[in-house]
């Protein structure tokens, strides 16, 4: 049921119009970024954000120009841009037909030429030859923006992959592949081919954390996901081994902490989170993360929905993220309402929805909500606007476990009887001994 409600939050949050993000600077946004993720969140954020659309589509254009040959990306984000430009009462976007020539010409030849060398090495029977062969070829689709071809090209190298080393850079290959596909279950299936090789690199192993928990993400497994984001490691950060055709170690930090925020109990925000001193470094690069996890657990729920709601609209700009926003903030509200009534035995609802900045018609429906799921033990008194918790009763409950063990003993007891007459009788079963 959960799944099919998240399914559904998540179906309607794929239409939603962002007017204007609060503290989004696209340049410093996608300077984080490089490759397809670049121009796919570029584009994304186009579609979704009309104050941000022209520039966004600028940015992807002048990446697909500089760092690609998939020239039909290229024409299409021109295309669009010239009609935003139209609809503003813009001049038009000129598109560079001789960059789009000479590139379907350059990719052309370079595809036929790699097709011929890959035929000679299968023909010379040389295994790391044919490899490499394929994983060029691979490349080659890669950056023209064929993904399927490129999947293929690359999951191909598995049956000449000779060392642990090779077995990984297949495996990476793969992953980078399926997360732009969306295809998820192939990228849990070669994590755990590439985790099971020896000698993991802890650079390596840092990627496939985190496109693992990305993976646990999209499919609604936000404990699952948050671990992981938390366990990997800060080396992901070093330009040298950074994942930023995929991931920016600040997306770790968000998605990280709001889905800690989102799975975690109380004393697992303490000591997986608060006290994590690899994941801290990532807080540093988002702050207000940091101050709405520290916020959270020191009961500070003004300030813990002030920055959910001051950040929202850049979380529906991001590539993951966004149909997962609605979920994780319900979510995170739910165990907010949670931990401040639990230590209480009568909350003045008034006052809760004051702290909550919502109404008491609408607290109460959403607190009947938890009652109901059995998130909150306790009773709405709706005259008086106050939620009482249930008491048990001590003594019904002492009454209770002493009948219990009474009849687990009788049943014992009874079952030792019979196996005391059977073996009198001589009713056992014996193995013969040779």
């Amino acid at each position: 049921m959960e799944d099919s409600n998240a399914n559904a939050k998540r179906k309607r949050t794929l239409d939603i119009v962002v007017d204007a993000p609060n503290n989004l600077d696209l340049d410093t946004y996608i300077s984080n970024y490089k490759g397809h993720t670049k121009v796919d969140r570029l584009l994304f954020i186009a579609k979704r954000c009309p104050s941000l659309q022209i520039d966004a589509y600028r940015l992807a254009l002048q990446e697909l120009r500089d760092h690609s040959l998939d020239h039909a990306r290229y024409i299409s984000a021109a295309t669009k841009l010239n009609e935003v430009l139209t609809a503003q009462g813009y001049p038009s976007f000129s598109i560079d037909n001789t960059w789009v020539d000479s590139t379907q010409k350059r990719a052309k030849s370079l595809l036929e030429r790699l097709e011929v060398e890959l035929k000679n090495y299968k023909n010379n029977l040389i295994k790391e030859s044919i490899r490499m062969g394929h994983n060029d070829l691979g490349d080659h689709y890669y950056n023209c923006g064929n993904l399927t071809n490129a999947l293929k090209c690359y999951s191909r190298t598995r049956d000449y992959c000779t060392t642990a080393k090779h077995v990984i850079e297949m495996c990476l290959n793969v992953i980078k592949v399926s997360i732009e596909l969306g295809n998820f279950s192939h990228v849990h299936s070669y994590v755990i081919k590439a985790e099971s090789t020896p000698d993991i690199q802890p650079a390596v192993q840092a990627k496939l954390k985190v496109a693992a928990a990305l993976a646990h993400l999209d499919n609604n497994k936000y404990k699952l996901a948050a671990r992981l984001f938390l366990e990997t490691s800060f080396e992901i950060s070093q330009p040298a081994n950074n994942y930023s055709e995929v991931i920016s170690p600040n997306d770790i930090a968000v998605y990280g902490g709001l889905c800690a925020l989102a799975s975690f109990d109380r004393s697992e925000l303490k000591s997986k989170v608060i006290d994590n001193a690899e994941f801290k470094q990532f807080l540093e690069l988002e702050p207000h993360i940091r101050e709405l996890i520290h916020g959270f657990y020191n009961s500070k729920y003004s300030v813990v929905l002030d920055i959910l709601d001051k950040w929202k609209n850049d979380y529906l700009l991001d590539l993951h993220l966004h149909s997962h926003v609605e979920n994780l903030y319900d979510n995170i509200r739910k165990k907010a309402l949670v931990q401040y009534f639990s230590p209480f035995l009568t909350v003045d609802m008034n006052k809760m929805a004051q702290s909550f900045g919502t109404n008491v018609p609408k607290l109460e429906r959403e607190l009947a909500k938890l009652i109901t799921e059995n998130h909150i033990q306790a009773r709405i008194d709706s005259h008086k606007k106050i939620l009482c918790a249930k008491q048990q009763d001590q003594r019904s409950g002492i009454f209770y476990k002493a009948l219990k063990m009474g009849d687990e003993f009788e049943q014992s007891t009874n079952a030792m009887l019979l196996r005391m007459n059977l073996l009198k009788a001589n009713l056992v079963v014996t193995t013969n001994q040779k």
